[in-house]
């Protein structure tokens, strides 16, 4: 869509820079789709990499059912941002997905503690999350360029062991057969989507650009397919529809889950504070209005809660598709309301979510191998407008030592309260709590 677009539109001040306005349907569909595909491999891995660590059978019902709460939920989230509730929704262009940076601390809690205790931490930080709404522009502050960065570069250093274990062929609780972990098997189906992917990227252009994950996804689903690794069993014996289940584990409260969700979900806001801002410059060329930031923090808070109620991960505006709004120069939210639509209508039929947990792990390391590494990527990018002087220099380095240090080498914390136990392994939060008290504490250099 990009090619048929002249250079005045993709300036932000074409006829589709108007958030209100909405390209004809031969248009707008493909458009809607394109949104679906940018954000739809990222969306659903969480929840795999939560129900692995909670230890569900993998491809079984349990899996199959969080696979479809990813995609129902994220298309609810997306509505509110773009339809909007009163001062819900920034009523721009903003997809929402299942946020990778939750899955640290989610894994951790679900492994140790419980899909119940994970779902209700998710449950109660996003009630916080939308409280922030009314508070944010007051919170910026505490988070500049130098925390936030810090904290995405901890979330992707800590998710790519979980990569490379994935593509060598999973772990104990997969219960993948021992002496085929890290096979030729396994890494040729895990490189065939890396490489596929990297070619589409930096290769083509528009919509196989945008989807080139997902396209190498599919491309290594091929090849496990031909090597015998794809078993459809579960995707025959589920249905075409089903309903939704609200507290599908129950509800069970843990303070240290609540507080590291918390923690992540501030961080989560500032990023979607970021995302509108850079939306409203990408496609109208103008700031984000105040109104916009509190309602797409708002969105996003609603959009957690409700998710957490029926066992989904919590949504925060995804960025690849702010790319696609500056790619195409059409700013028109009711394009992404259609991509919305269209996850709500995949959430709801579990033959999709079947197929999607059929993947052989090797097939979903190969993805977020690229996928994790750019979350890492994109914290180096955020620390790039830092001044890299001795005072930031050491805030990076100890910040990173103890969150990073204490998850790799847990038991250095056995002794510590289960609570305050749980925090300080999780990497996001000892990491963020270091930047921020580092920052505030140590004198900036002249």
């Amino acid at each position: 869509m990009a090619d048929t677009m002249t250079a005045q539109e993709t300036q932000g001040t074409g006829q589709y820079s108007d958030p209100n306005v909405t390209p004809p349907l031969g248009q707008a569909i493909p458009l809607g789709f394109q949104h679906v595909l940018a954000m739809f491999a990222s969306n659903v891995t969480p929840s795999i990499i939560v129900a692995g660590a909670a230890g569900l059978a993998f491809g079984g019902a349990e899996q199959v059912y969080l696979i479809q709460m990813a995609m129902l939920f994220a298309g609810v989230a997306t509505l509110f941002q773009t339809v909007g509730i009163g001062p819900i929704g920034a009523r721009l262009p903003i997809m929402q997905g299942t946020s990778f940076a939750f899955v640290g601390v989610l894994a951790g809690v679900a492994a140790t503690q419980g899909l119940s205790v994970a779902l209700t931490a998710c449950i109660i930080g996003g009630v916080i999350h939308f409280a922030l709404g009314s508070v944010i522009g007051k919170l910026r502050w505490l988070f500049p360029p130098l925390v936030t960065g810090l904290v995405i570069l901890a979330i992707g250093l800590y998710l790519i062991p979980v990569a490379i274990k994935y593509a060598a062929g999973g772990a104990a609780q997969f219960q993948m057969e021992a002496e085929s972990f890290g096979s030729l098997k396994h890494w040729t189906v895990a490189l065939t989507v890396v490489v596929v992917a990297l070619f589409l990227k930096f290769f083509t252009k528009g919509t196989l650009s945008s989807a080139a994950i997902l396209v190498g996804l599919i491309a290594g689903y091929v090849v496990a397919y031909l090597s015998g690794m794809v078993n459809f069993g579960a995707v025959a014996k589920a249905s075409w529809v089903t309903g939704i289940k609200p507290l599908p584990y129950g509800f069970e409260f843990s303070l240290g889950a609540v507080i590291a969700v918390t923690l992540v979900s501030i961080v989560s806001a500032i990023e979607t504070v970021g995302d509108a801002s850079a939306t409203a410059k990408a496609g109208a060329g103008r700031d984000a209005t105040d109104a916009e930031i509190q309602g797409a923090t708002y969105a996003d808070g609603l959009g957690t809660a409700i998710a957490g109620v029926f066992g989904g991960l919590p949504n925060t505006s995804f960025s690849q598709n702010v790319g696609i709004v500056g790619m195409t120069g059409v700013m028109s939210r009711h394009v992404v309301t259609i991509g919305g639509i269209i996850l709500i209508l995949c959430g709801l039929m579990p033959k999709v979510g079947a197929v999607i947990a059929s993947m052989p792990l090797p097939v979903l390391g190969g993805g977020v191998i690229v996928m994790f590494g750019m979350v890492a990527s994109a914290g180096l990018n955020v620390l790039s407008e830092v001044e890299l002087n001795r005072r930031n220099m050491v805030i990076i380095a100890v910040s990173l030592a103890v969150g990073l240090g204490l998850n790799l080498v847990p038991t250095a914390v056995q002794y510590l309260p289960g609570v305050v136990k749980t925090l300080m392994t999780s990497a996001v939060a000892p990491t963020a709590l270091c930047a921020i008290v580092l920052n505030l504490v140590l004198p900036h250099e002249d």
